[in-house]
């Protein structure tokens, strides 16, 4: 990890140098590739603020904090910058795994089907008459439950006319 460190109107020390190299360090358990740090730290009068700039290959961050204590700025935009990444890394993961699950699905839509979308539904025992109760109440068009009496998926369907259908299984 390159950490370069800017003191503006700060007498530069070896201390607060190595103070903010330790704290960049911690970064590195986040983000595995190369990683540059450049951190300015500057003094206006009674306000110390500390300003960071993280970049890798294909992320960019930055973070500024004012407090009356210099190491107190540096720890405070260092957790800034931490939140920052995981929040990004989060989002890259999800859309990674959004994209798993798309060519996942790839045979199905080569064969001409379009999956709309996914839902994954709990499936409880039941009887029938319950599974039509709770398909008036949901008003949806179907119900996939747990057949008590069987111990076999089934399904309720609402008819065109008005009714109730039941799919089961055929035992094969």
């Amino acid at each position: 990890m390159q950490v370069m460190v800017t003191f503006r109107r700060v007498e530069p020390t070896e201390g607060l140098r190595q103070y903010v190299e330790e704290k960049m360090q911690g970064l590195h358990k986040f983000l595995r590739r190369p990683i540059e740090a450049h951190v300015i730290l500057s003094v206006l009068k009674h306000r110390h603020i500390a300003e960071v700039h993280v970049s890798t290959n294909h992320l960019h961050v930055t973070a500024a904090e004012e407090t009356g204590d210099l190491y107190s700025a540096i720890d405070l935009v260092t957790s800034k910058i931490e939140r920052q990444i995981k929040k990004r890394l989060a989002k890259v993961k999800d859309r990674k795994g959004a994209n798993d699950t798309a060519t996942a699905l790839a045979p199905a839509s080569a064969r001409g089907v379009n999956t709309i979308r996914t839902e994954r539904v709990a499936v409880k025992p039941m009887s029938v008459d319950e599974a039509i109760l709770h398909l008036r109440m949901r008003k949806a068009d179907f119900l996939l439950f747990m057949n008590a009496a069987t111990d076999t998926l089934s399904v309720v369907y609402r008819r065109k006319d008005g009714k109730y259908g039941l799919m089961e299984p055929e035992p094969s």
